[in-house]
């Protein structure tokens, strides 16, 4: 079955129905997607989470039999996110030993701060824009500070990501957008490290070019991609949490009251609503390394799999009632972060900013509302991640923080 790829690379459409479709249909679907490249797109959780363990299927976009070759071999294919074991391993160790949890748990009290000095800003107009006003500045300002990013540099990075991440690559003249941001983003990077090294300081950027496993260090490139690879994954993934998260329970009211009578349940309603509508929507991208069957079909070397999580995680033969919003879960299986050895090395950071933020969501915005019509809401995205781009809201004003 060939299906439009108009669901997956337009942000506009909501790709669950779409999803559900597909899964009911079948496990496994050829898909003509970006640029009319054709993938396979697996389904069903079980396959899914099969898959994103499976050795015969590779991160690495060297393997795709039919890619465009500028989104192949650029410095960011040195990073852990399109590598492979042994070479996983080696640079998955070597960052581990700098964002290790202590690390990581040390935050959540700047988080706190960050967090309310922002709602500080907001809580006495009764309106706000909070996706750019709270959801977006929170985890950028964390990420930027852990890595020893200059505040005054973040809105460029985040400009560069933008041209890298929210374009759903209709026309080839998207591919040249890419490129050229990538350049921007390598060329920056390799700056910011280079000042590192004559300053270091107390921050995560100087512990990677310091990191060490048994005498080996991370290279010149290892490093830049590396660096890059944890500002994306450190903020745009939970931009979308947040968002999404936010907007999931606007719509299911019953559970926004659930969880304002009881707020100790926030640990697990982040679980949720990353199973929920997750922000890796539709999914990853593998390639794979020889001829395999999936779901009983023919994946031949060189085709690209998508791995589609947001389908996964709303299989009703793994969740019941998948489509029901349930902060009370206690189901930890959603796949929103991965599996296996690719499992997300920012998790944990991820957790921390979004507990921190619904509990003051839910603490700072008393008779929080959606401020204009679901149909005008704007998503970005384009293939791998789905977020709001913006979520105008309003609640009773309330007096900022003292103190």
């Amino acid at each position: 079955m060939s299906v439009p790829a108009t669901p997956f690379t337009d942000p506009a459409v909501d790709p669950h129905p779409v999803l559900a479709a597909l899964r009911e249909s079948g496990p496994v679907h050829r898909v003509d997607m970006r640029l009319g490249v054709p993938v396979w797109v697996v389904t069903r959780y079980a396959d899914v989470l099969a898959a994103l363990s499976d050795p015969r299927l590779s991160n690495d976009p060297q393997y795709a039999a039919d890619l465009d070759e500028r989104l192949r071999g650029d410095f960011l294919s040195r990073s852990m996110i399109g590598a492979d074991p042994p070479e996983h391993t080696r640079l998955r160790r070597l960052v581990s030993k700098a964002f290790t949890a202590r690390r990581v748990e040390g935050l959540r009290p700047r988080v706190q701060e960050i967090t309310h000095t922002l709602l500080d800003r907001i809580t006495p107009r009764g309106r706000a824009e909070l996706v750019g006003e709270f959801a977006l500045p929170l985890p950028i300002t964390v990420i930027g500070e852990l890595l020893g990013v200059p505040a005054a540099d973040r809105d460029r990075f985040r400009s560069w990501t933008d041209d890298m991440l929210d374009r759903p690559f209709d026309a080839r003249t998207d591919l040249a957008v890419v490129a050229a941001a990538r350049e921007r983003m390598h060329g920056y990077l390799g700056e910011l490290v280079a000042a590192k090294r004559r300053h270091p300081s107390d921050d995560l950027l100087t512990d990677l070019i310091a990191a060490t496993d048994e005498g080996e260090r991370l290279d010149e490139q290892e490093l830049l991609a590396m660096t890059f690879l944890l500002l994306i994954a450190g903020y745009v993934t939970t931009v979308s949490l947040i968002g999404n998260g936010t907007l999931a329970l606007l719509r299911a009211p019953d559970q926004l009251d659930r969880l304002r009578a009881d707020p100790s349940l926030v640990p697990q309603a982040v679980e949720e609503l990353l199973r929920f509508d997750g922000p890796v929507n539709p999914g990853l991208s593998r390639f794979a390394l020889e001829d395999l069957e999936i779901g009983g079909m023919p994946i031949r070397r060189g085709d690209m799999v998508l791995l589609a999580i947001a389908a996964a995680d709303r299989d009703p033969e793994r969740f019941p009632d998948p489509d029901r919003l349930d902060v009370g879960s206690t189901d930890p299986g959603h796949l929103a972060f991965g599996h296996g050895v690719h499992y997300c090395l920012g998790a944990p950071l991820a957790r921390i900013e979004a507990q921190v933020a619904f509990a003051a969501l839910l603490e700072r915005l008393p008779d929080l509302a959606l401020a204009t019509a679901e149909d005008e809401l704007r998503w970005t995205g384009g293939g791998v991640l789905r977020g709001l781009r913006e979520l105008p809201v309003t609640f009773t004003p309330t007096p900022a923080r003292t103190g």
